[in-house]
């Protein structure tokens, strides 16, 4: 009986010294702590992704910077399919007349997405302002018509190039009035192409439209070839846009962030996919399968236009970091990621430790107006470049004036 009483009581004993090992184990344990990590897209959208303004260079006699007869002009901008081209400059021999192409612009692809190239000069309309008497030169507040009688693609000529790699476009105008009945200088113009979201031009009707009244831009165009007004307005209403994908969010250990690593190709486990098209779900699977990611979360389902958040819970221990992906939706291969080691018990605003990076796996081109681009449904073309920071090539906004990175 003292047999079983001993054993009794040193397995007891064991017992309590296990429980009191597993209790002392689970108190030096890092306890797991929720937090929410939110994006949002800030940027204040623009109407026209590009515009500018073009003058003549005159003639012998004529010191005003119009395009005379035999004279032409040239200008570059960037489209992708959807996008048109709008400009319009004053017929000089007139009381209010300006030429322009029908809203919403010159059309610069076919149906397929092939860009259209060569003569296109019969999109080219002349239009009456409705501001003055076409004989006296009196005011009068008639809408805006086309002129019965004139051929305009007569007196202008129009001439498309493209070059694909850039999705840049060249436009030349060319005055053919000259021993025409209706031989007239143009004036100085402006002109812009539009913005898109969700497959919708932002503005279809960007300078004019037909069968209503004038504006006060336009009218000093078609007036007195003042383009100014016009120009300032234009541009003030233009810049990059872009939507963002779905973020993938990472909670690892270590000191490497396991999305990528500047300076180096993309490694293949995905990140293309999220950077070209805004899909995470390859890369979330590769990462999941990495020994120091402990977890790997979605933030949304949906792309993510200006004015709009996304947000998603995860959880962390005291000494992991969080690393987070989104792409630049109107890019070829562009991604947000933080470039700082940002420890997961972290809260407030990481915006600042955000960097725009070119994953180095398409050739890029003027965001949001790439024919190759996702945003158009293109196919960019392959290089093969390590992941770097964009660049000043184009005119991006700066990180804050997109995005706005919390963790709460």
């Amino acid at each position: 009986m003292k047999k079983y009483l001993l054993v009794a009581t040193v397995f007891a004993m064991v017992s309590t010294a296990l429980v009191s090992c597993n209790d002392d184990d689970e108190k030096d344990m890092p306890q797991s702590v929720s937090s929410v990590i939110s994006f949002e897209n800030v940027l204040e959208p623009k109407n026209f992704v590009e515009s500018g303004a073009f003058v003549g260079m005159g003639g012998a006699g004529v010191d005003a910077p119009v395009v005379l007869p035999g004279s032409s002009i040239s200008f570059k901008f960037h489209a992708g399919k959807g996008q048109a081209l709008m400009f319009a400059t004053m017929y000089g021999a007139s009381k209010d007349w300006f030429f322009a192409p029908e809203n919403p612009g010159l059309k610069l692809f076919n149906n397929d997405g092939t860009p259209i190239t060569g003569d296109v000069s019969s999109q080219i309309m002349l239009w009456d302002n409705g501001t003055k008497d076409n004989i006296t030169g009196a005011a009068e507040s008639a809408n805006i018509m086309k002129v019965d009688g004139v051929d305009a693609s007569k007196l202008m000529k129009l001439k498309l190039d493209y070059v694909p790699s850039s999705s840049e476009f060249t436009l030349t105008i060319t005055n053919t009035s000259g021993d025409t009945a209706h031989e007239t200088p143009f004036s100085p113009g402006v002109w812009a192409v539009s913005n898109v979201f969700g497959g919708e031009l932002l503005n279809d009707m960007p300078f004019y439209k037909a069968g209503a009244k004038s504006n006060a831009e336009i009218t000093a165009i078609a007036q007195s070839g003042d383009n100014s007004l016009l120009s300032a307005k234009i541009m003030a209403d233009t810049g990059i846009i872009t939507g963002i994908s779905p973020a993938i969010v990472v909670v690892y250990t270590g000191d490497v962030n396991p999305i990528y690593e500047a300076g180096k190709k993309d490694a293949g486990m995905g990140l293309l996919n999220l950077a070209q098209m805004g899909d995470g779900s390859m890369l979330k699977a590769s990462l999941e399968k990495m020994s120091n990611v402990k977890k790997v979360y979605i933030a949304g389902n949906a792309p993510v236009a200006p004015g709009e958040k996304i947000e998603v819970q995860f959880d962390a221990a005291e000494n992991d970091h969080i690393a987070y992906a989104t792409m630049f939706g109107y890019s070829n291969d562009w991604f947000y990621a933080n470039e700082i080691m940002i420890p997961a018990n972290f809260k407030g605003d990481v915006t600042e430790k955000t960097a725009l990076f070119d994953d180095g796996t398409a050739v890029s081109q003027y965001p949001g107006a790439g024919n190759a681009q996702g945003l158009f449904t293109g196919k960019p073309e392959k290089e093969d470049k390590n992941i770097m920071k964009v660049d000043n090539m184009f005119p991006v906004p700066a990180i804050n004036k997109v995005l706005k990175i919390v963790i709460k």
